[in-house]
């Protein structure tokens, strides 16, 4: 399903969105650093995916871990000595850009804890096919394309970055506490509250989320601040899943060995990765809304007006 739709928006993008070139100058890629994060975090992953089947204390797993922290090394390394880095170091001096990276790894490891365990209590606990999975998904969907059209950016320009950041987040946050209580015999009423929390907390979040640590930076460094931000969120989605998909094994396993029907082991080790994820997206709440400092929105070209002056 994703590869026409992936045809379709680029087609549109090359239709639709301005052209022009960027601000950042001709310099070459910096491939060496490009490898070597890479690498770090793909390593990273796979030990935290196989580190419950395999032992956390195993030779495997900590030496893959030690791998990777090797590997980020030899990138920071490379990045404070080429010329042209992938990433310039100093922009992490900017504390917008910082807190947003962190705020993006937590959010991300909530939200993709949501849509992958939620989708397993569904349709192993519950007993739901695919598409009744993917009709209950729909209502956060929509809600979150409804702000995702202008509904984000006007509450931007309105109370500034913190205030939706903040309210958005702690809405994603008290859906997570609602899953976790999803009982063994729930039906779509025990369901249905949280996708909408996390629809509501998802589409208000993500728009300042992303103006926040654009607006920190000179303009022909926008895109690599919101790469930056974008490049955390899906490393930190990657990495939590990973820790709280095997949180949610492990209870699964311990409530099983106890003596535990399957379903409701299943629904014990899903409650303890859904609560996870909800301290992850209250956390981020927290830094998001206490913080980030207020900053005047980037321009865009002229396209978006100054937002509303946030107290200090």
């Amino acid at each position: 399903m994703n590869v026409p739709i992936g045809i379709a928006v680029a087609i549109a993008s090359l239709v639709v969105l301005p052209g022009g070139r960027g601000f950042a100058p001709k310099t070459q890629l910096d491939v060496a650093g490009a490898v070597t994060v890479t690498a770090s975090l793909m390593v990273a992953v796979y030990a935290i995916v196989n580190g419950n089947e395999v032992g956390w204390g195993t030779v495997r797993t900590l030496g893959l871990l030690a791998l990777s922290a090797v590997l980020l090394g030899i990138f920071l390394l490379i990045e404070s000595r080429v010329a042209a880095p992938l990433v310039p170091l100093g922009l992490f001096r900017l504390r917008n850009l910082s807190i947003s990276s962190i705020v993006g790894v937590l959010w991300a490891a909530a939200m993709f804890a949501w849509f992958f365990l939620s989708a397993l209590y569904l349709q192993l606990v519950l007993g739901y096919s695919p598409l009744e999975v993917g009709f209950a998904f729909l209502p956060g969907n929509l809600i979150m394309a409804v702000f995702s059209l202008g509904l984000s950016a006007k509450l931007v320009m309105r109370y500034g970055i913190r205030k939706p950041l903040g309210i958005g987040l702690s809405l994603a946050a008290i859906g997570l506490l609602l899953f976790a209580r999803a009982p063994v015999d729930g039906t779509i009423a025990d369901v249905l509250p949280s996708m909408i929390l996390l629809g509501l907390g998802a589409g208000m979040a993500f728009n300042p989320l992303l103006l926040a640590a654009m607006g920190d930076v000179p303009q022909e460094e926008a895109g690599l601040a919101s790469g930056i931000v974008n490049t955390a969120f899906m490393m930190g989605g990657a990495l939590g899943l990973a820790v709280l998909a095997s949180l949610a094994a492990s209870r699964t396993d311990t409530l099983t060995e106890s003596g535990s029907s399957e379903l409701a082991a299943l629904t014990g080790g899903y409650h303890l990765a859904f609560l996870g994820g909800a301290i992850c997206a209250g956390a981020a709440a927290a830094l998001g809304a206490f913080l980030l400092r207020p900053a005047a929105m980037p321009a865009a070209h002229g396209a978006m007006e100054e937002p509303a002056v946030e107290p200090a």
